[in-house]
């Protein structure tokens, strides 16, 4: 279904279109955003959704973009940005899902445009159920509206103040998908332990978390108030749940997880300052 409120003037260059960069396209092209103004600069990319101008580089002989996406791996970077920064306009809005670079980062390698958006973006946005974390500088006027309404029809949108924070973001929900893809391996291999076929596990532990996760996001009550409530004293979720709630069980496991994710992004964006 086309969003109305999805609208920009000029063209969007969408650097790289990897399984990020190409998830977040396909959900702008569903969200009605006409292809013939969205260019796709990827040396690596063979072909793209019908409409959209693919190009191996960016364009110098085009008008200046409204919207310029970075979406290539952090460690392009610098490899990228000399072409692209005489080519920015004061007006473009410069929008970022590298981890871990920062503002001051993308400001010092191109220094035109005066809005920066870093979004933080998980995998989900393919099937229009991603989390994009998003943090302003110099989102002024239309700006915010136009980098809110792109990411709109990717999922949903959190604005968060203090860019110190993208750390802790990106550790939970950008890592997240890949921890619970973890838990779900692991849930279907404790079934196989107990004699179910492991590929009936498997689909019976994938139904199980999409639905409980769909019940948890209707919910008035917290995550942890509704598995108290499924939990009968003295029944076998609870028995379950007695081994999860150890000391040393889920909650400092999710703990050790999250801090090592938040500490290798500042590392990088430690390393992209230079």
């Amino acid at each position: 279904m086309p969003h109305d409120n999805l609208q920009f003037d000029g063209s969007l260059w969408l650097i790289g279109a990897g399984n990020m960069g190409g998830a977040m396209l396909r959900g702008w092209l569903a969200a009605g955003v006409d292809p013939s103004r969205i260019v796709v600069i990827d040396p690596g990319a063979t072909e793209v959704p019908g409409g959209v101008t693919l190009r191996a580089s960016a364009p110098v002989d085009a008008p200046v973009p409204a919207i310029v996406v970075l979406a290539i791996k952090p460690q392009l970077l610098d490899a990228v940005t000399p072409a692209l920064a005489p080519l920015l306009g004061p007006d473009t809005l410069l929008v970022s899902i590298l981890a871990g670079v920062e503002v001051a980062s993308l400001r010092a390698r191109l220094p035109a445009p005066r809005a920066i958006a870093r979004v933080m973006p998980n995998m989900p946005v393919s099937i229009g159920k991603g989390v994009m974390a998003i943090h302003g500088n110099g989102l002024e006027g239309q700006a915010r509206d136009v980098a809110a309404s792109l990411m709109q029809p990717l999922g949903l949108v959190e604005w968060i103040e203090a860019e110190d924070q993208f750390d802790a973001v990106t550790a939970l929900s950008g890592c997240g998908p890949a921890f619970l893809f973890r838990f779900v391996d692991a849930m279907a291999a404790a079934g196989a332990a107990l004699g179910l076929p492991r590929d009936q596990a498997e689909r019976l532990a994938i139904a199980t978390v999409e639905g409980s996760a769909l019940l948890a996001a209707q919910s008035d009550e917290t995550p942890a108030m509704v598995a108290d409530r499924v939990a009968s004293p003295g029944g076998s979720t609870r028995e379950g749940l007695n081994v999860l709630d150890q000391a040393d069980g889920m909650m400092q496991l999710m703990e050790r997880t999250l801090a090592a994710s938040a500490r290798r992004n500042a590392e990088m964006a430690a390393a992209a300052r230079g």
